[in-house]
């Protein structure tokens, strides 16, 4: 019986990976610095310090590279909800963890990215479907940690309300977005300290 050794499938792999997180990792930087439309493959592969060629073998073109980005951000969002959901109270887990959201969307080169994201989004149908659905799949997840708290606190909302409290969460931390850009000298840990205050208030609203 022949034995394969799996290594050098495994370490194909881990460099297919490092090579795509190169890629992205040189289209962020590019998208913030020139726009999504000055930002070329040619730009990218210049700063990821390999060919056009090699970008095209990971990604067709970049649209692709923007959908890789953002399912990135969304499998974060989507382990940050399930961590909270099995947190022993999931109230307390939200707000504690959401200072460090609040952190992360300040955070200038994040904001810089993640608006001209949005702002291709409003441009471009295929980016805006790329946006919209991954909005959808974190408001859903979103929707069942906000019904879970607010069901162990004796509410019984409708799934209207339930979702309404996600536009009005989403709205808070996408607003820090264009704070940041605007008023970059803001004080961080303080307004992290009144967006949990505003989100505490938020589930104790009645439904």
């Amino acid at each position: 019986m022949q034995i394969t050794d799996p290594t050098p499938h495994t370490t194909e792999a881990s460099r297919a990976t490092a090579r795509r997180q190169q890629i992205l990792a040189a289209a962020a930087q590019c998208f913030r610095e020139h726009g999504f439309h000055g930002a070329s493959i040619a730009r990218i592969s210049k700063i990821a310090g390999m060919s056009a060629g090699h970008i095209y073998h990971y990604f067709e073109n970049k649209e692709a590279i923007i959908a890789a980005i953002v399912a990135q951000d969304l499998e974060t969002l989507l382990t940050l909800t399930a961590e909270l959901r099995a947190a022993c109270n999931v109230r307390n887990a939200l707000i504690e963890r959401a200072a460090e959201g609040v952190l992360d969307q300040l955070d200038p080169d994040s904001a810089a990215l993640k608006v001209e994201i949005v702002a291709e989004a409003a441009r471009n149908s295929h980016v805006a479907q790329i946006v919209r659905e991954a909005d959808a799949t974190c408001r859903r997840e979103l929707m069942v940690t906000i019904r879970a708290i607010r069901s162990a606190a004796g509410h019984d909302d409708t799934p209207e309300a339930t979702a309404d409290m996600v536009e009005v969460l989403a709205a808070l931390f996408e607003g820090l977005l264009l704070r940041t850009i605007r008023n970059p000298e803001l004080d961080r840990k303080h307004v992290a300290q009144r967006i949990q205050l505003a989100i505490n208030d938020l589930l104790d609203q009645p439904g």
